[in-house]
């Protein structure tokens, strides 16, 4: 399988710069050709690692995004009611039968559903709540179902993730930012979230001083075409910042790792400074991960060609969102590096924290979506300790164009060193979905777990996902359960 450090991919990614980019048409996996034939997945149209093989486990689900296993070690999926374009559905838990059936063991309307994790007879569930709110529920064996933490600012572009169960008697999860860099802008009225919640706008953890930096764009609030907004950051749309102006500090709050008690009561900060972070895991030595979504090309403050990250989260650390990337401060970049062809140059919107983030544990391509991840902890597997990682694929064109599709795989990464591997990727010259090679392959991975014995390693492919200037579109029972299993393990 093909190797390398992801500076080779960054390099790979940027020759020839944005100006490069600026003469080309993006070419994104998402940008397929409708309509899209009805799924079929196969498994010897996928390279896996050799000593390894594929199988389908459950096929036509309904935007699946997260998995885990109750006390049978039968397998228990998460479908997420809804997919961007707006379409909403109902977020499901969905058990695996071992004839392949589904049992239905519960279901709601406060969608996006975006993980699941069972233990100790309940299933701890994140609710992303686009509309109503993000939640974090516990669900008995009976149903019963107790709202742990609610009310979480998950109205905007990213939800709230997760989650991660620790040995210390908390739910740990992930909270995602309400814009890409910091600014609400007209790319957040497109999304659809602005219309509904037009005073929304990211919330900072601890107390931060502005710069004063605004952003002029039109204003589709009003029905005057000429009508124009002066926004600036952690300010409603339309609200203009002065230099020294504090945002007080709040928690819950946008772009963090936070927890809760799995008994319920206050929500605590862990670390904050994050993008995305989607997907949390504890690693065999105890230490927590996430995996970070980096800045798109979108938007009031378009950040150009920067990665996704894995982090190891530290208590009380700052991770640099909005202002840092791939752990370099972008307004002080040399090269410009994070500067859009025709773009402004990248301005600091807050005073300089206290500390300076930390480094990254790991790169992943620019815009390939890192989302779900788990740990190798069996001998049987193999490449114990190592990370197993999720890669969603680019939503290009929407937010920024790519030379060719990004992401659309598993891989695998030694956090000791920041390697990433290739585990498994669809055949062919190009990492690109199914539904653009048109074969029966993986689509969109969104999340990656091990069987309670740590022998199979299960994929859960949120299906078929088209984007492109005019249209995102998710195609309904399109999703699969997939898994990888050792030569020589039943």
């Amino acid at each position: 399988m093909q190797h390398a450090k992801l500076l080779g991919y960054l390099t790979l990614f940027a020759l020839g710069g944005a100006g490069c980019l600026a003469i080309v048409s993006s070419q994104g996996g998402g940008e397929a050709e409708l309509p899209i034939e009805p799924r079929a997945p196969n498994p010897r149209d996928v390279a896996v690692q050799p000593g390894y093989r594929l199988e389908v486990v459950a096929k036509d689900l309904t935007y699946p995004s997260g998995i885990t296993f109750d006390d049978q070690g039968r397998a228990v999926v998460l479908e997420a009611g809804y997919a961007y374009g707006e379409d909403f559905a109902t977020g499901r838990l969905v058990r695996i039968e071992a004839d392949g059936k589904k049992t239905v063991l519960a279901q709601g309307k406060n969608v996006p559903w975006t993980g699941v994790q069972y233990q100790g007879g309940d299933f701890y569930l994140v609710e992303g709540g686009t509309v109503e709110g993000g939640r974090i529920v516990k669900i008995g064996q009976d149903g019963k179902r107790t709202v742990l933490a609610e009310n979480l600012p998950s109205f905007g572009d990213h939800h709230t993730n997760g989650p991660a169960v620790g040995d210390d008697g908390y739910v740990y999860f992930g909270q995602g930012t309400a814009t890409n860099s910091g600014v609400v802008g007209e790319d957040n009225w497109e999304f659809g979230w602005l219309k509904r919640h037009p005073a929304f706008h990211d919330i900072p953890c601890k107390d931060v001083t502005l710069t004063g930096e605004n952003f002029t764009t039109d204003n589709p609030l009003t029905e005057d075409e000429d009508d124009e907004a002066v926004t600036g950051a952690f300010l409603p749309f339309a609200a203009a910042s002065t230099k020294g102006q504090v945002i007080k500090g709040q928690v819950p709050c946008s772009g963090a790792v936070m927890r809760v008690s799995k008994d319920g009561g206050p929500v605590e900060l862990v670390a904050w400074g994050f993008r995305n972070p989607f997907g949390l895991r504890f690693a065999p030595n105890g230490k927590l991960y996430v995996t970070d979504n980096g800045y798109d090309t979108r938007g009031s403050r378009p950040v150009f060609g920067n990665a996704d990250w894995l982090w190891e989260v530290e208590k009380g650390r700052w991770y640099g969102w909005p202002d840092f990337a791939d752990g370099h401060r972008m307004d002080t970049a040399s090269d410009n590096r994070y500067t859009p062809m025709f773009g402004d140059h990248i301005r600091s919107l807050v005073t300089t924290m206290d500390a300076p983030p930390p480094a990254p544990t790991a790169l992943f391509p620019v815009h390939s979506s890192a989302t779900g991840l788990d740990f190798s902890r069996n001998a049987k597997f193999g490449f114990e300790g190592q990370a197993f990682v999720a890669l969603f694929g680019d939503m290009a064109a929407n937010v920024g164009k790519v030379l060719n599709p990004v992401g659309y795989s598993v891989v695998r990464v030694d956090p000791k060193t920041g390697v990433m591997y290739d585990f498994a990727v669809n055949k062919g010259h190009r990492s690109e979905p199914a539904s653009k090679n048109e074969g029966g392959g993986l689509e969109r991975p969104v999340d990656v777990k091990f069987d309670p014995a740590g022998e199979k390693l299960y994929i859960v492919d949120y299906g078929t996902l088209v984007v492109d200037d005019d249209v995102t579109q998710g195609y309904r029972r399109t999703g699969v359960l997939w898994r990888i299993v050792p030569d020589g393990v039943k």
